[in-house]
């Protein structure tokens, strides 16, 4: 058994690797500039702060908190025209555009002198006082941060034109950073006029060695480390232990409720299968199976938690407030009216499934040789089928516990949602909404090491009741 789980092991650890891969990947090519939704400034570049300087202080400090102002990965495969460093554009729609710029003109050392013309213009501007009018100054200002991230022609040519009429305007202000435009201006005719195309011809490997996003990423991984909430700075494990209670809370008792009921009647559907009641059985749990659970769900609400029809009888949302006097038998009875209708629904589901997978499993086996052979010494028929023909039968149970773990960690995004139960899939949810990305990506994370647990417990299982 111990060198089966060794093996086991040996296999999961290269498998969480490669999740790990992709995770973190998926990670990187989310939407958003994750500084600057921990910041709540958004995506507009004019949400930065008026002093040039002061702002990218600040990007640069929080991305160094957030260990996004390192490379992405141990290496980099990629052409000539791109340098290795690259990724101290720290800031993500800056990068993205000058990755954009390099792959349409190949001549980094341009484009880089092109960027620092547009850092000295903005701290030029920020600088200028006296006699420029406000009206030109603004607009200069306004417009500046837009050349940051545009890599298409017409739209630099526009910004710069725009800068230019800002400029022409207000001798003041030509007087006092006109010079610094002017170089601005031929900085990027020269990334256009001295294009090399050529050098995306000639592959390069960049090695960054352990000093990377994924390295750190991975160390805090496992160290228990799954980051801080964009939304509200809060640890995101906190969060995460916090919604995990209530998700296998509402989700173990599903299972419990939903094994406990489908296997006694899919062995007594087994014994007596052909009969009316196998018949009938059958009928009610695939009739139950087919109500969409969403639909289920809304009509409990609308019937059990309202007092238009009479039966008021649980509340209609939450898990109920509790106070720290309460005594356990309040604690308890509050639970149960809250978590009652989310449960049902959670369990009527997959009753059928289990059921006709434990029937299908115990017919097969009541006529095996084994099974009459145990019936022609005489032993009692409850002791044939619970103590031979039911061990025997379990091989499909045990393959469904791969898939139940993971649904009982990840949540029922529609019944916690609908019923407001502050779950691990309610919490996604709310995390992909509020593009609160590390939320996202940690509960990917132990969804996928909870499949890999449910797999190594199934192969467990099946050893135990099958030991040859």
């Amino acid at each position: 058994m111990w060198k089966f789980l060794a093996r086991r092991l040996l296999i999961f650890l290269p498998t969480l690797i490669v999740i790990s891969f992709l995770a973190f990947g998926l990670s990187t090519c989310t939407p958003g500039d994750p500084v600057m939704l921990f910041l709540n400034t958004g995506n507009n570049p004019g949400a930065q702060l008026s002093d040039p300087t002061s702002y990218e202080r600040e990007y640069r400090e929080m991305a160094a908190s957030l260990g996004i102002d390192k490379p992405v990965f141990y290496f980099t495969i990629t052409t000539s025209a791109y340098p290795d460093t690259l990724h101290r554009f720290v800031q993500k729609e800056r990068r993205e555009c000058v990755r954009a710029l390099i792959a349409r003109y190949g001549n980094w050392p341009q484009i880089a002198h092109y960027y620092q013309q547009i850092a000295l213009l903005d701290r030029k501007l920020f600088q200028v006082k006296g006699q420029a009018s406000g009206e030109a100054l603004t607009r200069a200002r306004a417009t500046l941060p837009f050349l940051y991230i545009q890599d298409k022609d017409p739209l630099i040519r526009y910004h710069l034109d725009t800068l230019q009429f800002a400029f022409r305007s207000d001798s003041a202000l030509q007087a006092a950073a006109g010079a610094q435009f002017d170089a601005l201006n031929v900085a990027y005719g020269r990334v256009k006029q001295e294009a090399t195309l050529s050098a995306h011809w000639i592959p390069a490997l960049r090695w960054h060695g352990a000093d990377n996003q994924y390295h750190r990423w991975l160390l805090r991984l496992l160290r228990g480390d799954l980051g801080v909430s964009y939304r509200d700075r809060l640890p995101v494990a906190g969060k995460l232990a916090t919604a995990l209670r209530w998700t296998l809370l509402i989700n173990g008792l599903a299972i419990l409720l939903a094994y406990g009921l489908a296997i006694p009647l899919g062995v007594y559907a087994a014994v007596h299968r052909g009969s009316r009641r196998d018949r009938l059985i059958a009928v009610v749990l695939f009739a139950l199976h087919s109500l969409p659970v969403f639909w289920i769900a809304t009509l409990m609400i609308i019937f059990f938690t309202t007092p238009e029809y009479g039966m008021d009888w649980f509340p209609t949302m939450g898990v109920g407030d509790t106070d720290k006097g309460d005594s356990g038998w309040q604690v308890f009875t509050t639970r149960v009216s809250h978590l009652a209708l989310p449960v049902i629904c959670l369990t009527y589901g997959s009753l059928a499934f289990i059921s006709r997978q434990m029937r299908s499993s115990m017919v097969e086996v009541l006529e095996q040789d084994f099974v009459r052979t145990a019936r022609a010494k005489g032993l009692r028929e409850s002791v044939v089928i619970w103590k031979h023909a039911f061990r025997n039968a379990l091989s499909p149970i045990v393959t469904m516990l791969a898939s139940v773990l993971p649904a009982a960690i990840a949540g029922s995004v529609v019944i916690e949602v609908i019923f407001g139960i502050p779950g691990m899939g309610k919490l996604t949810v709310d995390a992909i909404g509020a593009k609160d990305w590390p939320i996202v990506y940690a509960v990917l994370m132990l969804a996928a090491v909870v499949t890999m647990a449910g797999i190594l417990l199934a192969d467990v299982l099946y050893g135990v009741i099958d030991p040859g």
